[in-house]
């Protein structure tokens, strides 16, 4: 699974991306979500207020009960707004 990390989510974990292979029991983006809190602090805290950050899976938006698949493109990012 590749994970891909924007803007101060990637700052905070300091990644832009990773290749990652999460346990049996993360079915779906909020699984895969508390799965990464546990990888340490960076995570927590990006991850910490799940309405604060914004997901896709293979590029279309997700929403926290998507399921997420091995080979799956997982990106986070903070909610975009226009000007």
């Amino acid at each position: 699974m590749k994970l891909l990390y924007f803007a101060w989510l990637r700052e905070r974990i300091g990644l832009g991306e990773e290749e990652v292979t999460p346990p049996s029991s993360v079915v779906t983006v909020a699984d895969l979500i508390a799965w990464l809190r546990l990888r340490g602090p960076g995570y927590v805290e990006a991850l910490a207020e799940t309405a604060r950050v914004r997901c896709a899976v293979n590029q279309d938006f997700a929403k926290l009960d998507t399921i997420v698949r091995p080979g799956d493109e997982i990106a986070f990012f903070p909610p975009i707004t226009g000007g």
